[in-house]
């Protein structure tokens, strides 16, 4: 990893290690490549997930952050306020605060797709 002194870096894709964050299951990977842990972010969370088939999120919202999923390969389901949508390869999704939703991969192939939510946190705290 390239860092200077202000913080900002680059970073291979293949130096972050994946994980599976609570609330995912089945092989739903996340590698979280920036947010405060990884890269000291105070407005952004950015990470590259890869779900395996049968892989998903459990159902849920958020109170004030943003998200932006942007499916780069694989197909499967996102449920957004009850109901679910195909999504595959160059979709892109906007999610506003409150609403409820979740991704699953329904397909043959990993499912993979970047997310960005800012704030980095969902509380109404300073950031």
């Amino acid at each position: 990893m390239a860092e200077d002194s202000s913080g900002a870096f680059i970073r291979n894709i293949a130096e972050v290690p994946w994980r599976e964050f609570p609330n995912h299951f089945g092989g739903a990977l996340s590698k979280p490549l920036v947010m405060p842990e990884t890269a000291g972010s105070r407005r952004i969370d950015y990470r590259i997930s890869m779900y395996q088939p049968m892989a998903y999120v459990a159902r849920h919202h958020h109170k004030v952050q943003e998200q932006v999923y942007h499916v780069l390969d694989g197909e499967g389901l996102m449920e957004i306020a009850g109901k679910n949508h195909v999504v595959r390869k160059h979709d892109v999704i906007f999610l506003p605060p409150g609403v409820e939703h979740a991704i699953s991969n329904s397909g043959l192939t990993d499912l993979v797709f970047l997310v960005v939510t800012s704030p980095v946190t969902d509380g109404e705290g300073p950031i």
